[in-house]
């Protein structure tokens, strides 16, 4: 399922309430080649007690980078705290970009990608064939999808 819009204020909010309720954890990408903001290292001092591990990796749900060094995907426990953290953070799906933002914000259910989120091209899609989310995400006011 494509998702044709950049989700924002409400429909970011609402399709972030979906991701808590059917997936397991989250990640955040940080690339070493761009700058982080303060804004930035603010927002993962807030997600550090969510925190499930931070791996090194050339690739992650919806990327594979050419970069001579590999990015820090930090994996994340979704928990109501965190999905407040991230409502604040952001107002949009595709805001999730440095230096600002860590990058890349994806949801995982059950370790596989749910929810794949590739901001710097404004790509973002869904992966499920459970007929309960996709019934779901079809009642998302505002949110444009292609199945």
């Amino acid at each position: 399922m494509f998702i044709e819009n950049n989700p924002e204020n409400k429909v970011y909010r609402d399709l972030i309430d979906l991701a808590f309720d059917i997936c397991d954890e989250f990640i955040l990408v940080v690339r070493r080649n761009i700058d982080i903001s303060d804004n930035m290292n603010n927002v993962l001092k807030k997600l550090k007690p969510f925190l499930k591990e931070v791996k090194e990796q050339f690739e992650w749900p919806g990327t594979i980078t050419l970069c001579e060094q590999p990015a820090l995907v930090y994996y994340y426990n979704t928990d109501n705290n965190a999905k407040k953290i991230l409502k604040q953070a952001s107002n949009s799906l595709h805001e999730w970009l440095q230096p600002n933002l860590p990058e890349d914000l994806c949801f995982i259910k059950n370790s596989k990608p749910w929810l794949i989120n590739t901001s710097h091209e404004k790509l973002s899609y869904i992966l499920t064939e459970d007929k309960e989310d996709i019934d779901r995400i079809i009642k998302i006011k505002g949110l444009k999808i292609k199945i």
